[in-house]
């Protein structure tokens, strides 16, 4: 399985945490990626994203670009571990994109690969066979 590990795009300040949505900058990062993902082949039968707002709109915006629904899930969530991901993508198809959060992104990433923790700036991604 081929997993996309995405970090959510740039998100605008506030509280509650869970209802803050993504900035203009942040949308627009977020239909590049989606865009950047469809131009080079990548073809999901899945995007799974946590519940978080600027996450579900990361989601949603990849979504479009790539021709698919967005499904929240509760293992996304910030707090977000290895396991849990496997768990939330295994049956989901060969290509699946799952949207979270840092500093979870790099954890998971380098849990998965038992590499270095990558960086992950808004709209980060990285690639990881599963």
């Amino acid at each position: 399985m081929q997993l996309y590990l995405v970090r959510h795009a740039e998100a605008a300040g506030g509280e509650p945490d869970e209802l803050r949505p993504l900035t203009p900058a942040g949308r627009e990062q977020a239909r590049s990626l989606g865009e950047r993902l469809r131009d080079s082949g990548v073809r999901p039968e899945a995007i799974l994203t946590s519940p978080l707002l600027r996450a579900r709109e990361t989601a949603a915006l990849l979504g479009r670009e790539l021709g698919l629904d967005a499904v929240p899930d509760e293992r996304l969530a910030p707090g977000a571990t290895a396991d849990a991901v496997a768990s939330a993508v295994a049956g989901r198809g060969e290509t699946v994109i799952a949207v979270g959060h840092q500093p979870d992104c790099s954890r998971i990433a380098g849990a998965l690969t038992g590499g270095p923790e990558p960086d992950f700036p808004p709209a980060g991604s990285v690639a990881i066979e599963l």
